[in-house]
Parts: structure tokens; C-alpha cells; sequence
């Protein structure tokens, strides 16, 4: 599944290189010149990842990543710092505000790509492309399949999105509403029992397989993927 990355770069042709690595990895690259316009784009869609610059115009990166820690709509964030500091002590700063790893450059396009699936792997696992596996289930994001016992499993475009995040977060709960964020999007204005519908469609298909139960409903609270053997 594609990642929207927000890339917050002041110098234009690193901004259009890094925009083009992230295009060339699969992933959706958004851009903006400063914090200020950072800010204004997240407005309309907060993004999976942000690749964020030390040395800006106005509030500088560090600043930056301290506030967005501090919000609770953007502390889940994984951010990846972008600066030309490369000394202990700056990057140890750049950590301890909460950013997920830090880049010093220059870098080589095949290393920055590689740190940036290793954070969304460890992050948002569900942002990646790497097949997963659950007690003979399995889901390939790239193929967009969906196997079990060696039978073929069909999905609707929800019903794969909602058990691909399911496999990739087992055992947490997730309430409606946080489905509802993850799985159709933050901006998606619709009501918490439409996940219930879902919810049904995904374990009837999953009874094809006998993964049906899987898929728990804890009362008074939400669903989660059960991965313990009873």
C-alpha cells in the first residue's frame, strides 16, 4: 500500500530528488518548502511519513518535530530527520524530540529508500508492501491476494484494506472510530456502523477458509485480530 510522505525541504533540487526517490519506491510524495506550508498541507491529509529538513526558513525542523510530538492528531508521525549535522550530539537532539531515525548528507538515494521502508515497516507496517502471514492466511499487498488453505479468498477494495491493517496491528483493539481513521481515512465523513457492515462482509469471506474468527469483537470496545491459539 502506497505511503503519503511529506517531504519538508527548502532547497528545490533536493526537494524534486527526494520526491522522485519516494515516487520510484511506490509511495505518494508530498511536498512543501517550509514549516509554514507543511502545516497548511496537513490541514487537508496527514501524511504516513515525513521526511523533515534540520535547517529551515522560520521554525527549523527541530521545532518542528517537538510540536508535532506534542499534538496528539500527529505524535504517531513517524518522522525521519534530513540535515547536514552529522555530530553525535545533533543527532542524539534530533531523537530525543522523537524522530524515528536521522539521515545525514549527503545520502545515496538506495540508503534513504531503505531506512524509510524500515521505519514504515517497524511504524506502519500496513504501508509497506511485504506479504504477511497469519495462521495460513496470507495477504500480498502487491498482487493484492488474499490466500488461505490454499484456497482463494476474494475482497472488496475495504474489506482488504481493513484486513490488512487487522494483520499487520494483531492483537489491539481498535475502536470503530480508529478503524475509521486507519482504514477509510481521517477526511472520510461516515458512520462508525458502516465498520460493522465491513466487519460481517470480511469474516463471511473469511469462513471460506475457516479464518473467520480471526476477526474478534470485544465488547464495548471494538475488533482486533486474535494471533493466540486457543
Amino acid at each position: 500500500m502506497p505511503a503519503n510522505i511529506l517531504v519538508v525541504e527548502d532547497e528545490p533540487a533536493i526537494q524534486e530528488l527526494l520526491a522522485l526517490n519516494i515516487t520510484q519506491a511506490g509511495h505518494n510524495a508530498i511536498r512543501a518548502l517550509s514549516v509554514e506550508i507543511a502545516q497548511d498541507l496537513m490541514r487537508e491529509t496527514i501524511p504516513d511519513l515525513i521526511l523533515l529538513d534540520w535547517m529551515l526558513p522560520g521554525m527549523n525542523g527541530l521545532e518542528f518535530a517537538r510540536k508535532l510530538k506534542s499534538d496528539t492528531l500527529t505524535k504517531n508521525i513517524p518522522i525521519i530527520m534530513l540535515t547536514a549535522r552529522g555530530e553525535e550530539y545533533d543527532k542524539v537532539r534530533g531523537l530525543e524530540v522523537g524522530a524515528d531515525d536521522y539521515v545525514t548528507k549527503p545520502f545515496s538515494p538506495r540508503e534513504l529508500n531503505a531506512r524509510i521502508k524500515a521505519v514504515l515497516r517497524r511504524r506502519a507496517p500496513q504501508m509497506t508492501d511485504d506479504p504477511i502471514e497469519v495462521h495460513g492466511l496470507r495477504l500480498d499487498p502487491i498482487t493484492h491476494r488474499v490466500t488461505g488453505n490454499q484456497k482463494t479468498i476474494d475482497l472488496g477494495p475495504t474489506e482488504f484494506r481493513l484486513l490488512h491493517f487487522f494483520m499487520t496491528n494483531p492483537e489491539r483493539v481498535h475502536t470503530r472510530s480508529q478503524l475509521l481513521d486507519k482504514v477509510w481515512g481521517d477526511r472520510v465523513f461516515v458512520e462508525d456502523r458502516t465498520v460493522d457492515v465491513h466487519i460481517r462482509r470480511l469474516r463471511n469471506a473469511l469462513s471460506i477458509s475457516g479464518h473467520e474468527d480471526l476477526i474478534q469483537t470485544v465488547r464495548g470496545a471494538g475488533y482486533r485480530l486474535s494471533i493466540q491459539n486457543d
